[in-house]
């Protein structure tokens, strides 16, 4: 019992912690867009009738570079939010989308 008290007290810390990593910038050395996204985030760029798939792989996208479509109508933020994870995506759809296609 006491073992399961001291992991409930410790959960929240190591949530904190690695909360603490992400906010400081630690740099993540993988690719942020998966394939697919690549792939739909392409075919927006090229003016053709979207689907159901390729906009919601653009919200996945924009949720990555730290867009929260929020349900509130009062946002404060708008469109400053949406206009930052969008250059965000941009970049790395060019840098890693791009280098993807070259391979």
């Amino acid at each position: 019992m006491a073992r399961l008290r001291t992991a409930w007290v410790l959960l929240p810390t190591a949530a904190l912690m690695l909360a603490g990593c992400v906010a400081a910038g630690i740099p993540y050395n993988g690719p942020h867009l998966s394939p697919t996204e690549c792939r739909d985030l392409a075919a927006l760029k090229t003016n053709a009738p979207p689907t159901m798939a390729e906009h919601q792989s653009e919200l996945a996208a924009l949720r990555k570079a730290g867009y929260d479509p929020s349900p509130w109508y009062d946002d404060p933020y708008y469109p400053d939010d949406l206009q930052a994870a969008q250059r965000l995506v941009d970049y790395w759809f060019q840098t890693e989308c791009q280098q993807a296609q070259r391979r």
